[in-house]
C-alpha cells in the first residue's frame, strides 16, 4: 500500500473514531437545562442558550421522563413548546 493510501485511511478512522467519541459525550445532568427554566414555566421564547443545551440534552430526555422529581416538568406543555420551538423532537419513551 502506497504511503498516501496509508494515511487516507488512518485519517478516515481517526476522524470516525473522533466521531464517535463526542457521540457518547454526553453527560446526563438536569442542571443543564436550567437556562429553559423561565421558557417552560412561562410564555417567555427560549433563548439560544437554552436550544444548545435541550440540544446536548436530547439523549437523555427519557431518562428525565422516568424521574419523578423530573417528569412533571419534563413532561409539561411548557417543556413540549421549548423542544418544538428549538427543532428538538419530542421524545417517545
Amino acid at each position: 500500500m502506497k504511503t498516501a493510501s496509508k494515511l487516507a485511511v488512518l485519517t478516515v478512522l481517526v476522524l470516525l473514531l473522533a466521531e464517535a467519541h463526542i457521540s457518547v459525550a454526553v453527560t446526563c445532568s438536569a442542571i443543564q437545562l436550567s437556562p429553559c427554566l423561565s421558557a417552560i414555566t412561562s410564555k417567555s421564547a427560549p433563548s439560544k442558550l437554552c436550544c444548545s443545551r435541550i440540544r446536548q440534552q436530547k439523549p437523555c430526555l427519557c431518562t428525565y421522563l422516568k424521574n419523578p422529581t423530573l417528569r412533571n416538568y419534563v413532561n409539561s406543555p411548557g417543556a413540549k413548546k421549548v423542544a418544538n420551538t428549538c427543532g428538538v423532537p419530542y421524545p417517545k419513551c
